[in-house]
């Protein structure tokens, strides 16, 4: 089935507008004892064209190549990428980034109110801040260009001793405590085999955040 999924992967090329960037991660979690979280790059939500024609697609980028181009919400950039080879595991549409340059800038920065488009923290950063989870509805919608926001591509260690993984994706936010369109949504459910399914309903959060005041 492995192998299938990689032969399916191929190179295309793609420009356009850049409507929102956020962090990539990937979230590891086993029941509610743990839910650690990488930090490994950057999603860039693409409004425009590719060989395979869609309108608006995501595009995973390093933080090397955040640091090079500089990227902010506002720039018409294009490049190349591979289409992803685990549908289930990852998120962006398009990674393995290359051959990519800004065609016209065209910043749109705010760095004091939510959403929060300004010029991006490193990945350092988001590791000593922690996340909090998100509703998925306000990723959606108010937070979405928001570079606090993301969504996240979640393992979910189902059987430890056989090392059977599941996968899926969440959404989480970075941003300050006080900010006003936060909301958590849902408690999530973490199942484990031969177990009922357990509930993250927000105790994690206060771990994963601990370091930082209401207003950081």
């Amino acid at each position: 089935m492995r192998g299938i999924e990689e032969n399916r992967s191929h190179r295309i090329k793609w420009h356009g507008r850049i409507l929102t960037i956020q962090p990539r991660t990937r979230v590891w979690r086993y029941l509610t004892d743990n839910r650690t979280h990488y930090h490994i790059g950057y999603n860039l939500l693409i409004n425009g064209a590719s060989d395979e024609r869609k309108t608006a697609f995501w595009v995973a980028v390093s933080e090397k190549q955040q640091q090079k181009y500089g990227f902010q919400i506002g720039d018409t950039i294009a490049g190349s990428g591979w289409t992803k080879k685990y549908p289930e595991r990852e998120f962006a549409d398009y990674y393995r980034a290359g051959s990519m340059k800004i065609l016209a800038p065209g910043h749109d920065l705010n760095l004091t109110t939510a959403p929060y488009t300004g010029l991006l923290p490193d990945l350092q950063t988001y590791e000593e801040r922690g996340a909090r989870m998100l509703s998925k509805s306000l990723w959606q919608g108010k937070c979405l260009t928001c570079f606090w926001a993301a969504m996240a591509n979640v393992e979910i260690q189902w059987d430890f001793d056989r090392d059977i993984k599941k996968y899926r994706f969440e959404t989480y936010c970075y941003g300050p405590k006080s900010c006003r369109h936060y909301k958590m949504g849902r408690a999530r459910t973490v199942p484990y085999k031969n177990r009922s399914s357990v509930s993250d309903d927000g105790y994690l959060d206060e771990l994963c955040t601990e370091g930082r005041d209401w207003n950081d």
